[in-house]
Protein backbone atom coordinates (compact mmCIF):
# COMPACT_ATOMS: atom_id res chain seq x y z
CA UNK A 1 0.00 0.00 0.00
CA UNK A 2 1.34 3.41 -0.87
CA UNK A 3 0.21 6.67 0.56
CA UNK A 4 1.33 10.19 -0.14
CA UNK A 5 2.16 12.26 2.86
CA UNK A 6 -0.52 14.63 4.00
CA UNK A 7 -0.09 18.17 5.17
CA UNK A 8 -0.28 18.97 8.81
CA UNK A 9 -3.84 19.03 10.17
CA UNK A 10 -3.44 22.74 10.59
CA UNK A 11 -1.54 24.45 7.76
CA UNK A 12 -0.32 27.08 10.18
CA UNK A 13 0.62 24.51 12.79
CA UNK A 14 4.20 25.29 13.73
CA UNK A 15 4.49 21.87 15.21
CA UNK A 16 4.78 20.48 11.76
CA UNK A 17 7.07 17.55 12.26
CA UNK A 18 10.74 18.23 12.41
CA UNK A 19 12.48 15.10 11.30
CA UNK A 20 9.99 12.59 12.65
CA UNK A 21 7.79 13.14 9.59
CA UNK A 22 9.79 10.91 7.30
CA UNK A 23 9.46 8.00 9.67
CA UNK A 24 5.97 8.81 10.90
CA UNK A 25 4.61 9.26 7.38
CA UNK A 26 6.25 6.03 6.35
CA UNK A 27 4.43 4.41 9.24
CA UNK A 28 1.12 5.37 7.64
CA UNK A 29 2.14 3.76 4.37
CA UNK A 30 3.88 0.74 5.86
CA UNK A 31 3.16 0.32 9.58
CA UNK A 32 6.29 -0.49 11.52
CA UNK A 33 6.04 -3.56 13.72
CA UNK A 34 7.24 -3.43 17.29
CA UNK A 35 10.94 -4.28 17.21
CA UNK A 36 12.58 -6.72 19.57
CA UNK A 37 15.40 -5.32 21.74
CA UNK A 38 17.95 -7.05 19.51
CA UNK A 39 16.43 -5.67 16.31
CA UNK A 40 16.26 -2.21 17.84
CA UNK A 41 19.92 -2.26 18.85
CA UNK A 42 20.83 -3.39 15.32
CA UNK A 43 18.70 -0.61 13.82
CA UNK A 44 20.33 2.09 15.92
CA UNK A 45 23.86 0.67 15.94
CA UNK A 46 25.02 3.20 13.38
CA UNK A 47 23.42 5.99 15.40
CA UNK A 48 25.28 4.79 18.48
CA UNK A 49 28.57 4.85 16.61
CA UNK A 50 27.73 8.30 15.26
CA UNK A 51 27.06 9.68 18.71
CA UNK A 52 30.28 8.06 19.93
CA UNK A 53 32.16 9.94 17.21
CA UNK A 54 30.43 13.24 18.00
CA UNK A 55 31.29 13.04 21.68
CA UNK A 56 34.81 11.76 21.03
CA UNK A 57 35.48 14.67 18.68
CA UNK A 58 34.98 17.07 21.56
CA UNK A 59 36.41 15.15 24.49
CA UNK A 60 39.57 13.87 22.78
CA UNK A 61 40.64 17.50 22.39
CA UNK A 62 39.87 18.60 25.95
CA UNK A 63 43.13 17.45 27.55
CA UNK A 64 45.07 18.55 24.47
CA UNK A 65 43.76 22.13 24.35
CA UNK A 66 46.32 23.71 26.69
CA UNK A 67 49.14 22.22 24.57
CA UNK A 68 47.41 23.16 21.30
CA UNK A 69 46.89 26.76 22.38
CA UNK A 70 50.47 27.00 23.59
CA UNK A 71 51.96 25.49 20.40
CA UNK A 72 49.90 27.74 18.14
CA UNK A 73 50.77 30.83 20.27
CA UNK A 74 47.08 31.52 20.79
CA UNK A 75 45.28 33.24 23.67
CA UNK A 76 43.02 32.21 26.53
CA UNK A 77 40.16 33.71 24.52
CA UNK A 78 41.07 31.37 21.66
CA UNK A 79 40.92 28.45 24.13
CA UNK A 80 37.29 29.38 24.75
CA UNK A 81 36.48 29.82 21.07
CA UNK A 82 37.86 26.38 20.14
CA UNK A 83 35.05 24.99 22.31
CA UNK A 84 32.47 27.71 21.63
CA UNK A 85 32.58 27.65 17.83
CA UNK A 86 31.73 23.96 17.67
CA UNK A 87 28.88 24.47 20.14
CA UNK A 88 27.63 27.51 18.20
CA UNK A 89 27.61 25.69 14.86
CA UNK A 90 25.86 22.76 16.47
CA UNK A 91 23.31 24.96 18.22
CA UNK A 92 22.44 27.00 15.14
CA UNK A 93 22.01 23.99 12.86
CA UNK A 94 20.07 21.57 15.12
CA UNK A 95 16.67 22.96 14.05
CA UNK A 96 17.74 23.14 10.39
CA UNK A 97 18.78 19.49 10.36
CA UNK A 98 15.40 18.68 11.84
CA UNK A 99 13.62 20.52 9.05
CA UNK A 100 15.74 18.83 6.39
CA UNK A 101 14.55 15.52 7.83
CA UNK A 102 11.08 16.45 6.53
CA UNK A 103 12.44 16.48 2.99
CA UNK A 104 15.13 13.84 2.78
CA UNK A 105 15.95 10.37 4.08
CA UNK A 106 17.11 10.52 7.69
CA UNK A 107 19.82 7.92 7.14
CA UNK A 108 21.29 10.01 4.34
CA UNK A 109 21.26 13.10 6.55
CA UNK A 110 23.03 11.31 9.41
CA UNK A 111 25.68 10.09 6.98
CA UNK A 112 26.05 13.63 5.63
CA UNK A 113 26.55 14.99 9.12
CA UNK A 114 29.23 12.36 9.71
CA UNK A 115 30.83 13.50 6.46
CA UNK A 116 31.22 16.97 7.96
CA UNK A 117 33.13 15.31 10.79
CA UNK A 118 35.54 13.70 8.35
CA UNK A 119 36.28 17.00 6.61
CA UNK A 120 36.49 18.98 9.86
CA UNK A 121 38.77 16.41 11.49
CA UNK A 122 41.15 16.32 8.54
CA UNK A 123 41.35 20.11 8.37
CA UNK A 124 41.95 20.35 12.14
CA UNK A 125 44.61 17.65 12.04
CA UNK A 126 46.69 19.65 9.59
CA UNK A 127 45.80 23.17 10.81
CA UNK A 128 48.85 25.47 10.55
CA UNK A 129 47.40 28.16 12.83
CA UNK A 130 44.59 28.89 15.25
CA UNK A 131 42.38 30.48 12.57
CA UNK A 132 42.26 27.31 10.46
CA UNK A 133 41.67 25.25 13.59
CA UNK A 134 38.70 27.41 14.53
CA UNK A 135 37.25 27.00 11.03
CA UNK A 136 37.55 23.23 11.30
CA UNK A 137 35.64 23.30 14.57
CA UNK A 138 32.72 24.94 12.74
CA UNK A 139 32.62 21.99 10.33
CA UNK A 140 32.66 19.57 13.24
CA UNK A 141 29.85 21.56 14.83
CA UNK A 142 27.74 21.18 11.68
CA UNK A 143 28.13 17.43 11.97
CA UNK A 144 27.29 17.49 15.66
CA UNK A 145 24.13 19.50 14.93
CA UNK A 146 22.91 16.82 12.54
CA UNK A 147 23.54 14.01 14.98
CA UNK A 148 22.01 15.91 17.90
CA UNK A 149 18.77 16.45 15.98
CA UNK A 150 18.45 13.23 14.04
CA UNK A 151 19.50 10.60 16.59
CA UNK A 152 16.80 11.60 19.07
CA UNK A 153 14.19 11.92 16.32
CA UNK A 154 14.88 8.49 14.87
CA UNK A 155 14.91 6.89 18.32
CA UNK A 156 11.59 8.46 19.28
CA UNK A 157 10.05 7.31 15.99
CA UNK A 158 10.93 3.62 16.36
CA UNK A 159 11.00 3.17 20.15
CA UNK A 160 8.04 3.74 22.53
CA UNK A 161 8.72 6.24 25.37
CA UNK A 162 8.25 3.45 27.92
CA UNK A 163 11.17 1.61 26.30
CA UNK A 164 13.26 4.72 25.63
CA UNK A 165 14.64 4.63 29.16
CA UNK A 166 16.48 1.39 28.43
CA UNK A 167 18.00 2.68 25.19
CA UNK A 168 18.71 6.09 26.69
CA UNK A 169 20.71 4.16 29.26
CA UNK A 170 22.68 2.51 26.45
CA UNK A 171 23.34 5.91 24.91
CA UNK A 172 24.33 7.16 28.36
CA UNK A 173 26.89 4.36 28.57
CA UNK A 174 28.17 5.26 25.09
CA UNK A 175 28.32 8.91 26.13
CA UNK A 176 30.34 7.96 29.19
CA UNK A 177 32.62 5.61 27.25
CA UNK A 178 33.43 8.28 24.67
CA UNK A 179 33.86 10.88 27.39
CA UNK A 180 36.12 8.59 29.40
CA UNK A 181 38.09 7.40 26.40
CA UNK A 182 38.39 10.84 24.84
CA UNK A 183 40.47 12.62 27.49
CA UNK A 184 42.55 9.50 28.13
CA UNK A 185 43.24 8.99 24.43
CA UNK A 186 43.84 12.71 23.94
CA UNK A 187 46.29 12.86 26.83
CA UNK A 188 48.14 9.78 25.58
CA UNK A 189 48.42 11.18 22.06
CA UNK A 190 49.62 14.58 23.27
CA UNK A 191 52.33 12.96 25.38
CA UNK A 192 53.32 10.60 22.56
CA UNK A 193 55.49 11.39 19.50
CA UNK A 194 52.29 11.65 17.43
CA UNK A 195 51.38 14.93 19.14
CA UNK A 196 48.09 16.76 19.48
CA UNK A 197 47.27 16.67 15.75
CA UNK A 198 46.53 12.97 16.07
CA UNK A 199 43.67 13.88 18.45
CA UNK A 200 41.68 15.16 15.48
CA UNK A 201 42.69 12.44 13.02
CA UNK A 202 42.02 9.49 15.34
CA UNK A 203 38.26 9.90 14.98
CA UNK A 204 38.22 9.51 11.19
CA UNK A 205 38.12 5.67 11.20
CA UNK A 206 35.21 5.79 13.66
CA UNK A 207 33.33 8.16 11.34
CA UNK A 208 33.83 5.87 8.36
CA UNK A 209 32.76 2.85 10.43
CA UNK A 210 29.60 4.71 11.49
CA UNK A 211 28.71 5.48 7.87
CA UNK A 212 29.10 1.80 6.93
CA UNK A 213 27.04 0.66 9.94
CA UNK A 214 24.25 3.07 9.05
CA UNK A 215 24.19 1.81 5.49
CA UNK A 216 23.85 -1.78 6.65
CA UNK A 217 21.55 -1.52 9.66
CA UNK A 218 19.30 1.56 9.47
CA UNK A 219 16.42 1.15 7.00
CA UNK A 220 14.29 4.26 6.60
CA UNK A 221 12.29 4.79 3.38
CA UNK A 222 12.01 8.30 1.99
CA UNK A 223 8.74 10.16 1.68
CA UNK A 224 9.00 13.75 0.59
CA UNK A 225 6.47 16.42 1.27
CA UNK A 226 6.23 20.08 0.48
CA UNK A 227 8.02 21.93 3.27
CA UNK A 228 9.03 25.57 3.43
CA UNK A 229 12.24 25.94 5.38
CA UNK A 230 12.29 29.02 7.58
CA UNK A 231 15.55 30.49 6.32
CA UNK A 232 14.85 33.96 7.76
CA UNK A 233 14.14 32.49 11.17
CA UNK A 234 17.34 30.42 11.02
CA UNK A 235 19.37 33.49 9.99
CA UNK A 236 17.93 35.75 12.69
CA UNK A 237 18.33 33.16 15.46
CA UNK A 238 21.93 32.47 14.42
CA UNK A 239 22.72 36.18 14.11
CA UNK A 240 21.24 36.97 17.53
CA UNK A 241 22.98 34.15 19.36
CA UNK A 242 26.29 34.77 17.56
CA UNK A 243 26.21 38.46 18.45
CA UNK A 244 25.64 37.60 22.11
CA UNK A 245 28.61 35.24 21.97
CA UNK A 246 30.87 37.86 20.42
CA UNK A 247 29.84 40.29 23.14
CA UNK A 248 30.34 37.80 25.97
CA UNK A 249 33.79 36.82 24.69
CA UNK A 250 35.12 40.35 24.33
CA UNK A 251 33.36 42.15 27.19
CA UNK A 252 35.68 42.69 30.10
CA UNK A 253 38.79 42.36 27.92
CA UNK A 254 38.50 44.33 24.68
CA UNK A 255 35.96 46.71 26.22
CA UNK A 256 34.15 47.16 29.53
CA UNK A 257 30.99 45.22 30.38
CA UNK A 258 29.13 48.52 30.72
CA UNK A 259 30.27 50.38 27.60
CA UNK A 260 29.04 51.62 24.26
CA UNK A 261 30.18 48.43 22.52
CA UNK A 262 28.30 46.32 25.05
CA UNK A 263 25.07 48.25 24.58
CA UNK A 264 25.47 48.12 20.78
CA UNK A 265 26.12 44.37 20.59
CA UNK A 266 23.49 43.38 23.15
CA UNK A 267 20.96 45.70 21.53
CA UNK A 268 21.65 44.25 18.07
CA UNK A 269 21.31 40.73 19.45
CA UNK A 270 17.99 41.50 21.12
CA UNK A 271 16.63 43.13 17.96
CA UNK A 272 17.62 40.07 15.91
CA UNK A 273 16.06 37.66 18.42
CA UNK A 274 12.86 39.74 18.66
CA UNK A 275 12.62 39.76 14.87
CA UNK A 276 13.16 36.00 14.93
CA UNK A 277 10.21 35.57 17.31
CA UNK A 278 7.99 37.63 14.98
CA UNK A 279 9.08 35.57 11.98
CA UNK A 280 8.57 32.31 13.85
CA UNK A 281 5.03 33.30 14.83
CA UNK A 282 4.04 33.95 11.20
CA UNK A 283 5.92 31.23 9.33
CA UNK A 284 3.88 28.06 8.55
CA UNK A 285 6.76 25.81 9.62
CA UNK A 286 9.11 27.78 11.87
CA UNK A 287 12.51 26.64 13.09
CA UNK A 288 11.33 26.96 16.71
CA UNK A 289 7.52 26.66 16.86
CA UNK A 290 6.13 29.19 19.31
CA UNK A 291 3.12 26.97 20.00
CA UNK A 292 5.41 24.47 21.67
CA UNK A 293 5.64 26.84 24.61
CA UNK A 294 1.93 26.32 25.31
CA UNK A 295 2.83 22.83 26.50
CA UNK A 296 3.89 23.09 30.14
CA UNK A 297 6.11 20.00 30.11
CA UNK A 298 7.93 21.04 26.95
CA UNK A 299 8.39 24.62 28.16
CA UNK A 300 9.79 23.57 31.53
CA UNK A 301 12.01 20.95 29.87
CA UNK A 302 13.38 23.60 27.52
CA UNK A 303 14.03 26.03 30.38
CA UNK A 304 15.67 23.34 32.50
CA UNK A 305 17.79 22.12 29.56
CA UNK A 306 19.06 25.62 28.81
CA UNK A 307 19.99 26.18 32.46
CA UNK A 308 21.60 22.75 32.76
CA UNK A 309 23.57 23.54 29.60
CA UNK A 310 24.95 26.73 31.16
CA UNK A 311 25.87 24.96 34.39
CA UNK A 312 27.21 21.77 32.85
CA UNK A 313 29.18 23.04 29.85
CA UNK A 314 30.09 26.36 31.42
CA UNK A 315 31.84 24.78 34.38
CA UNK A 316 33.05 21.34 33.40
CA UNK A 317 34.63 22.30 30.06
CA UNK A 318 37.45 24.04 31.94
CA UNK A 319 38.28 21.10 34.21
CA UNK A 320 40.99 19.75 31.89
CA UNK A 321 42.70 23.14 31.91
CA UNK A 322 42.44 23.27 35.71
CA UNK A 323 44.06 19.86 36.10
CA UNK A 324 46.95 20.74 33.79
CA UNK A 325 47.65 24.34 34.75
CA UNK A 326 46.43 24.70 38.34
CA UNK A 327 47.36 21.18 39.46
CA UNK A 328 50.30 20.59 37.12
CA UNK A 329 49.18 17.23 35.72
CA UNK A 330 50.27 15.96 32.32
CA UNK A 331 47.55 15.66 29.64
CA UNK A 332 47.34 11.89 30.21
CA UNK A 333 46.94 12.25 33.98
CA UNK A 334 44.44 15.05 33.47
CA UNK A 335 42.33 12.61 31.46
CA UNK A 336 42.59 10.02 34.22
CA UNK A 337 41.51 12.60 36.78
CA UNK A 338 38.13 12.97 35.04
CA UNK A 339 37.27 9.27 35.37
CA UNK A 340 35.11 9.56 38.53
CA UNK A 341 32.78 12.11 36.95
CA UNK A 342 32.38 10.06 33.78
CA UNK A 343 31.79 6.83 35.69
CA UNK A 344 29.17 8.63 37.77
CA UNK A 345 27.42 9.77 34.60
CA UNK A 346 27.58 6.30 33.05
CA UNK A 347 26.26 4.43 36.08
CA UNK A 348 23.51 6.98 36.80
CA UNK A 349 22.29 7.10 33.20
CA UNK A 350 22.31 3.34 32.72
CA UNK A 351 20.72 2.42 36.04
CA UNK A 352 18.05 5.14 35.83
CA UNK A 353 17.23 4.16 32.24
CA UNK A 354 16.64 0.55 33.24
CA UNK A 355 14.50 1.52 36.22
CA UNK A 356 12.41 3.90 34.13
CA UNK A 357 11.69 1.15 31.62
CA UNK A 358 10.85 -1.32 34.40
CA UNK A 359 8.61 0.86 36.57
CA UNK A 360 7.55 3.68 34.23
CA UNK A 361 8.45 6.42 36.74
CA UNK A 362 10.87 9.11 35.58
CA UNK A 363 10.42 12.36 37.51
CA UNK A 364 12.12 11.13 40.69
CA UNK A 365 15.38 10.71 38.76
CA UNK A 366 15.07 14.18 37.27
CA UNK A 367 14.58 15.69 40.72
CA UNK A 368 17.47 13.77 42.31
CA UNK A 369 19.79 14.75 39.47
CA UNK A 370 18.68 18.37 39.62
CA UNK A 371 19.43 18.45 43.36
CA UNK A 372 22.89 16.94 42.90
CA UNK A 373 23.88 19.39 40.14
CA UNK A 374 24.02 22.58 42.26
CA UNK A 375 25.59 20.62 45.13
CA UNK A 376 28.35 19.32 42.86
CA UNK A 377 28.97 22.74 41.33
CA UNK A 378 29.07 24.38 44.77
CA UNK A 379 31.61 21.81 45.96
CA UNK A 380 33.80 22.66 42.99
CA UNK A 381 33.42 26.31 43.94
CA UNK A 382 35.61 25.57 46.99
CA UNK A 383 38.63 24.24 45.09
CA UNK A 384 42.00 25.85 44.63
CA UNK A 385 45.38 24.84 43.20
CA UNK A 386 46.08 22.62 46.22
CA UNK A 387 42.79 20.70 46.55
CA UNK A 388 43.51 16.99 47.04
CA UNK A 389 42.66 14.55 44.28
CA UNK A 390 40.42 12.56 46.63
CA UNK A 391 38.24 15.61 47.26
CA UNK A 392 38.13 16.31 43.55
CA UNK A 393 37.09 12.73 42.81
CA UNK A 394 34.28 12.91 45.35
CA UNK A 395 33.06 16.21 43.89
CA UNK A 396 33.18 14.74 40.37
CA UNK A 397 31.09 11.72 41.34
CA UNK A 398 28.36 14.01 42.70
CA UNK A 399 28.40 16.20 39.59
CA UNK A 400 28.57 13.22 37.22
CA UNK A 401 25.60 11.44 38.79
CA UNK A 402 23.57 14.66 38.62
CA UNK A 403 24.32 15.16 34.92
CA UNK A 404 23.62 11.50 34.15
CA UNK A 405 20.18 11.64 35.74
CA UNK A 406 19.10 14.88 34.09
CA UNK A 407 20.30 15.12 30.49
CA UNK A 408 18.43 12.37 28.62
CA UNK A 409 15.40 12.35 30.92
CA UNK A 410 14.49 15.95 30.08
CA UNK A 411 14.24 14.94 26.42
CA UNK A 412 12.19 11.89 27.40
CA UNK A 413 9.74 14.03 29.38
CA UNK A 414 9.17 16.37 26.44
CA UNK A 415 8.83 13.58 23.86
CA UNK A 416 6.30 11.75 26.01
CA UNK A 417 3.96 14.73 26.33
CA UNK A 418 3.52 15.84 22.71
CA UNK A 419 1.55 14.41 19.77
CA UNK A 420 3.63 12.30 17.38
CA UNK A 421 3.50 15.05 14.75
CA UNK A 422 5.37 17.32 17.20
CA UNK A 423 8.06 14.84 18.25
CA UNK A 424 10.70 16.31 15.99
CA UNK A 425 9.88 19.89 16.90
CA UNK A 426 9.93 19.18 20.64
CA UNK A 427 13.14 17.15 20.47
CA UNK A 428 14.96 19.75 18.39
CA UNK A 429 13.78 22.58 20.64
CA UNK A 430 15.03 20.91 23.84
CA UNK A 431 18.36 20.05 22.22
CA UNK A 432 18.67 23.53 20.71
CA UNK A 433 18.18 25.39 23.97
CA UNK A 434 20.48 23.03 25.88
CA UNK A 435 23.19 23.65 23.28
CA UNK A 436 22.52 27.38 23.30
CA UNK A 437 22.76 27.48 27.09
CA UNK A 438 26.01 25.56 26.97
CA UNK A 439 27.43 27.76 24.22
CA UNK A 440 26.61 30.98 26.06
CA UNK A 441 27.86 29.48 29.33
CA UNK A 442 31.22 28.50 27.84
CA UNK A 443 31.61 31.88 26.18
CA UNK A 444 30.63 34.03 29.17
CA UNK A 445 32.43 32.01 31.82
CA UNK A 446 35.46 31.58 29.56
CA UNK A 447 35.67 35.34 29.10
CA UNK A 448 35.40 35.80 32.85
CA UNK A 449 38.14 33.22 33.46
CA UNK A 450 40.43 34.98 30.98
CA UNK A 451 39.74 38.34 32.63
CA UNK A 452 40.22 37.00 36.14
CA UNK A 453 43.52 35.30 35.29
CA UNK A 454 44.82 38.39 33.50
CA UNK A 455 43.83 40.60 36.43
CA UNK A 456 45.49 38.25 38.94
CA UNK A 457 48.73 37.89 36.98
CA UNK A 458 48.87 41.58 36.07
CA UNK A 459 47.24 43.47 38.98
CA UNK A 460 46.59 47.10 38.27
CA UNK A 461 47.94 46.75 34.75
CA UNK A 462 46.26 47.36 31.44
CA UNK A 463 44.08 44.58 30.10
CA UNK A 464 45.68 42.78 27.28
CA UNK A 465 42.39 42.20 25.61
CA UNK A 466 42.59 38.51 26.08
CA UNK A 467 45.78 38.23 24.04
CA UNK A 468 47.94 36.71 26.77
CA UNK A 469 48.89 33.20 25.71
CA UNK A 470 48.04 30.27 27.95
CA UNK A 471 51.30 29.61 29.81
CA UNK A 472 53.39 26.47 29.46
CA UNK A 473 54.24 25.57 33.06
CA UNK A 474 57.32 23.60 32.05
CA UNK A 475 58.93 26.79 30.77
CA UNK A 476 58.23 28.89 33.87
CA UNK A 477 60.54 29.38 36.87
CA UNK A 478 59.28 27.92 40.17
CA UNK A 479 58.00 31.19 41.65
CA UNK A 480 56.11 32.19 38.50
CA UNK A 481 54.67 28.68 38.15
CA UNK A 482 53.16 28.84 41.64
CA UNK A 483 51.56 32.20 40.88
CA UNK A 484 50.04 30.90 37.64
CA UNK A 485 48.74 27.73 39.33
CA UNK A 486 47.05 29.74 42.08
CA UNK A 487 45.54 32.15 39.55
CA UNK A 488 43.95 29.39 37.48
CA UNK A 489 42.82 27.49 40.58
CA UNK A 490 41.01 30.50 42.02
CA UNK A 491 39.51 31.51 38.67
CA UNK A 492 38.18 28.00 37.99
CA UNK A 493 36.53 27.86 41.42
CA UNK A 494 34.77 31.14 40.68
CA UNK A 495 33.42 29.74 37.41
CA UNK A 496 31.82 26.80 39.17
CA UNK A 497 30.33 29.02 41.86
CA UNK A 498 28.87 31.27 39.16
CA UNK A 499 27.21 28.20 37.63
CA UNK A 500 25.36 27.28 40.84
CA UNK A 501 22.43 29.73 40.44
CA UNK A 502 21.68 28.35 36.97
CA UNK A 503 21.56 24.82 38.35
CA UNK A 504 19.24 25.94 41.16
CA UNK A 505 16.87 27.53 38.64
CA UNK A 506 16.95 24.28 36.64
CA UNK A 507 15.88 22.43 39.79
CA UNK A 508 12.93 24.80 40.22
CA UNK A 509 11.85 24.15 36.62
CA UNK A 510 12.12 20.38 37.07
CA UNK A 511 10.04 20.43 40.27
CA UNK A 512 7.14 21.99 38.35
CA UNK A 513 7.20 19.39 35.56
CA UNK A 514 4.16 17.16 35.95
CA UNK A 515 4.87 13.44 35.70
CA UNK A 516 2.68 11.67 33.16
CA UNK A 517 2.52 7.94 32.31
CA UNK A 518 4.97 6.96 29.60
CA UNK A 519 3.53 6.12 26.17
CA UNK A 520 3.76 2.44 25.20
CA UNK A 521 3.72 2.94 21.42
CA UNK A 522 6.46 4.31 19.20
CA UNK A 523 6.30 7.67 17.48
CA UNK A 524 5.69 5.96 14.14
CA UNK A 525 2.72 4.03 15.53
CA UNK A 526 1.30 7.08 17.29
CA UNK A 527 1.64 9.13 14.12
CA UNK A 528 -0.16 6.44 12.14
CA UNK A 529 -3.06 6.53 14.61
CA UNK A 530 -3.17 10.34 14.52
CA UNK A 531 -3.18 10.36 10.70
CA UNK A 532 -5.93 7.74 10.59
CA UNK A 533 -8.05 9.63 13.12
CA UNK A 534 -7.55 12.84 11.19
CA UNK A 535 -8.68 11.28 7.95
CA UNK A 536 -11.79 9.87 9.60
CA UNK A 537 -12.92 13.28 10.81
CA UNK A 538 -11.82 14.99 7.59
CA UNK A 539 -9.21 17.26 9.13
CA UNK A 540 -6.50 15.95 6.80
CA UNK A 541 -8.46 16.57 3.65
CA UNK A 542 -8.63 20.33 3.81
Amino acid sequence: MTTTSSPSPNPADPAGPVGADVIATDAVAEPIAQLTPRQTVQAISGLMMGMFVAILAGTVVSTALPRIISDLNASQSSYTWVVTLELLAMTATVPLWGKLADLYNNKLLVQLSLGFFVIGSLVAGFAPNIEVLLGSRVLQGLGAGGLTALVQIVMAAIIPPRELGRYSGIFGAIFASATVGGPLLGGFLVDSPLGWRACFLVGVPFVLAAIVLLQRTLKLPTVRRDVKIDWWGAFLITAGVSTLLVWSSFAGSRFEWASGWSFLLVGAALVALLAAVLVERRHPEPIIPMDLFRNRTVTLSIVASALVGVAMFGGSVFLAQYFQIAQGYSPTKAGLMSLPMILGMMVASTVAGGLITKYGKWKIYLVIGSVLLPIGLALFGTIDAHTSKYQLWAFMVVLGVGIGLVMQNLVLAAQNDVPARELGAATSAVSFFRSMGGTIGVSVLGAMLAGKVTETLNPGGESSGGSNAVPNLAELPEQARVVVENAYGAATAELFMMSVPFAVLALVAVVFIKEKPLQTTSGAERRAHEEAAGKLDGTLDR
